[in-house]
């Protein structure tokens, strides 16, 4: 079931895998959980913006599951905690991008 974490953005959700299993490393299909949305969610890479410490941060190849109908997006806790990291040690970043302000 997925979790819902708070963001001063938005919300970020994760979800425990589910296996079909114990010697299956394939995943169900899971349904989008987005009312009405007949979607499921399939494995995809995906560049996650985050707003940390008042500046916005692009994560690139990103594992998240996206619903191929809606596109909402989950992500695993350890991806969740892979991010808080990588935040938390964060150098120089890889590249920088333009950042416009709709106003």
């Amino acid at each position: 079931m997925p979790v819902t974490l708070s963001e001063s953005e938005g919300s970020l959700r994760f979800f425990p895998r589910q296996r079909l299993g114990q010697n299956d490393t394939k995943t169900k299909e899971m349904k989008c959980s987005i009312e009405g949305c007949p979607g499921e969610h399939e494995e995809k890479k995906i560049v996650h913006t985050v707003r940390h410490n008042g500046q916005v941060i692009f994560i690139d190849h990103v594992p998240a599951e996206v619903c191929s109908v809606c596109g909402d997006v989950l992500l695993r806790p350890e991806t969740v905690r892979r991010i808080e990291e990588l935040l938390r040690t964060a150098t120089r970043p890889a590249s920088t991008v333009s950042l416009y302000e709709y106003s």
